[in-house]
């Protein structure tokens, strides 16, 4: 064989080397005995933004800005060949030279030779940054959503625990639990989206009887945080006419009326007059009931007050509450 045929041999075996190697969708490396860069292919200059006369002859750990320099890996790529180990999954994060904050996996292996006598390393780099971050949203998504479903199991038990059960049928306590319930849940679909949302539209919704609430005020927002109380007042106020009062008869409406005034220390309230009309008379309940607990409570939680007068011709309970 002529020297001229077998550096043509030589050199077809090389070009087919590399073209396997850039064929490789990865970014590649192949290191020589010094750890010094003999080839990279397409991948490494694309991922990288480096030209290959850039890399080719300059020590592996001095690429770039020093990213790979770190003494793990530098003892561990240095043990490849003396003792035939590799490096499986090392993880590098590191703001690269024009690309920013990436992650990327190395792996690192003697490359294999048929005399296996071969002093050449190839480094492999894995990419996983959107990986990590993908995997960052799950976790912060599941974990987000264990904390609703505690947020909401908790809700659940109070209701439970605050719907009165002595004196009613399981029906009864089964339909009050579940309209409590259904309200609260509506309320806070409207306060998941962290925007206040108008009274008026809280107000209809809780009650829930459109066609007999005649409602009269400026427009106000309320606040997010406060959106599940104030439709728990309405609802319970709604529940006891139901009942009780003017929603109980064909003929009975609700008036609700609201307007801005002055508090202390210069403090904005919401004045709302809840008035029902054309139910049946009304006496003084002889103990404090269950729901006008409720309201009470749900009403000072809010830094509020109410005041209920049990006419003759009608229920009517003045609320307070800061804007």
């Amino acid at each position: 064989m002529m020297l001229e045929d077998l550096y043509r041999l030589l050199r077809a075996g090389h070009v087919q080397a590399q073209g396997v190697v850039d064929t490789m969708t990865q970014p590649i490396v192949v290191l020589d005995q010094s750890l010094f860069v003999s080839t990279a292919n397409n991948a490494f200059l694309k991922t990288f933004k480096v030209d290959r006369d850039d890399i080719i002859g300059l020590a592996f750990f001095e690429l770039g800005n020093g990213q790979w320099n770190i003494p793990e890996l530098r003892q561990l790529i240095g043990s490849i060949i003396p003792k035939a180990e590799a490096v499986v999954g090392f993880e590098v994060e590191h703001d690269f030279p024009l690309i920013g904050r990436r992650t990327f996996l190395v792996d690192a292996r003697r490359l294999v030779h048929p005399d296996d006598n071969s002093t050449n390393i190839l480094v492999l780099f894995e990419d996983v940054t959107e990986r990590h971050r993908h995997d960052a949203e799950k976790d912060f998504i599941i974990s987000e959503s264990r904390h609703r479903m505690k947020n909401l199991f908790a809700v659940v038990r109070a209701l439970a625990m605050h719907t009165q059960a002595e004196g009613r049928t399981g029906v009864e306590y089964r339909d009050s639990l579940l309209g409590r319930l259904e309200t609260t849940l509506r309320a806070q679909e409207i306060a998941a989206n962290s925007e206040p949302a108008d009274l008026e539209t809280l107000l209809r919704q809780s009650v829930g009887e459109v066609e007999r609430l005649f409602c009269e005020g400026p427009s106000i927002q309320i606040k997010a945080s406060k959106i599940v109380a104030t439709s728990m007042i309405f609802h319970e106020l709604a529940t006891n006419a139901a009942k009780f009062g003017a929603l109980s008869s064909p003929g009975g409406v609700v008036h609700v009326r609201w307007s801005l005034d002055d508090g202390p220390r210069n403090r904005k309230y919401i004045k709302c007059v809840w008035r029902e009309e054309n139910g049946p008379p009304v006496t003084p309940p002889t103990h404090k009931g269950h729901g006008t607990g409720l309201i009470e409570g749900m009403t000072a939680h809010l830094g509020g007050t109410v005041e209920f007068d049990f006419n003759s011709t009608g229920l009517t309970a003045t609320i307070k509450l800061p804007v």
